[in-house]
């Protein structure tokens, strides 16, 4: 049980920690490589972006203000569990934007290079929101309009955002009056998107073990007691032998693999393992089930 609180506790501190390191590589890279050339992305901070070419107000001024108003929405319609990790990650990018728009004075980091700053700058944000989403966090903005929308309407948070996003990054035209940039607007989301989505999907990757050991009681409370997980153990009976056996039915990170192996390897080195990828896995430990 001790074990337990104390895991509970080192994963809740090791969230903390992965959503402010996101939130730097997030608001190093929107201004040093996207702000500084012109670019509009989507998002709060596409807007933020938007307000800044318009009115010269900072963007870390104009990102803040806009998602205490949407987090006062979000707290009434979606409820304080929904915010908590949210409003850590406004707040932490917020600092990290008004850091950077210090430090590097709004000069790019790649000088007359737009398109190559648009690349790099698009990878280096999908980095920052994949670990942010991946530690279950939020940086606010579009993902709590999103959120609320996909609460009373039939519309997915990923169409919300998209909308979203393609209205923002267009709106630049009015400004800039040129379809370069809004292209690479497009390009960076593009590039931004699929760096999120194979981060994420990298880090929540599941797999499923089936164990056949005669020491099946000693490999599931070596489970239970070193990784925190729970098992299951299915009645099974041998083929050829028609002796029955126990067979242990886990569920775990692709990340835990190793530990796994080595662990049933030290128990009993004759152990049948089989291991498979799963699409996915939603519960305690897991994600949480969304409909």
């Amino acid at each position: 049980m001790k074990k337990r609180v104390i895991r509970k506790a080192y994963d809740s501190v090791q969230d903390y920690v992965m959503i402010f390191i996101g939130t730097v590589l997030y608001g190093f890279a929107f201004n040093g490589f996207i702000l500084s050339n012109e670019i509009v992305t989507g998002g709060v901070s596409g807007i933020s972006a938007l307000i800044f070419f318009a009115t010269n107000i900072p963007v870390s001024v104009s990102y803040f203000a806009i998602n205490v108003v949407l987090l006062a929405f979000a707290f009434k319609i979606l409820g304080l569990k929904f915010l908590i990790k949210t409003i850590f990650g406004v707040i932490s990018l917020s600092l990290s934007l008004s850091f950077f728009e210090w430090f590097l004075g709004g000069k790019p980091i790649i000088e007359g290079e737009a398109f190559m700053s648009i690349i790099i700058g698009g990878a280096i944000c999908g980095t920052g929101l994949g670990l942010i989403f991946s530690a279950n966090g939020s940086t606010g903005g579009t993902d709590i309009l999103a959120a609320i929308i996909n609460k009373y309407k039939n519309v997915s948070i990923g169409t919300g955002l998209l909308i979203f996003d393609f209205i923002i990054i267009s709106c630049s035209w009015f400004l800039f009056h040129d379809v370069q940039k809004i292209v690479f607007g497009f390009v960076e989301m593009i590039i931004n998107n699929y760096v999120l989505d194979r981060i994420i999907n990298g880090n929540r990757q599941s797999v499923q073990f089936l164990i056949f050991s005669q020491k099946y009681d000693e490999i599931t409370e070596r489970i239970l007691q070193d990784m925190g997980r729970g098992c299951t153990l299915l009645d099974g009976e041998g083929g050829y032998s028609q002796r029955p056996i126990k067979v242990i039915v886990l569920l775990a990170r692709k990340s835990e693999s190793l530990t796994i192996f080595r662990l049933v390897k030290e128990v009993d080195p004759q152990a049948f393992v089989s291991q498979s990828l799963v699409k996915g896995v939603y519960g305690e430990g897991f994600d949480q089930i969304k409909t």
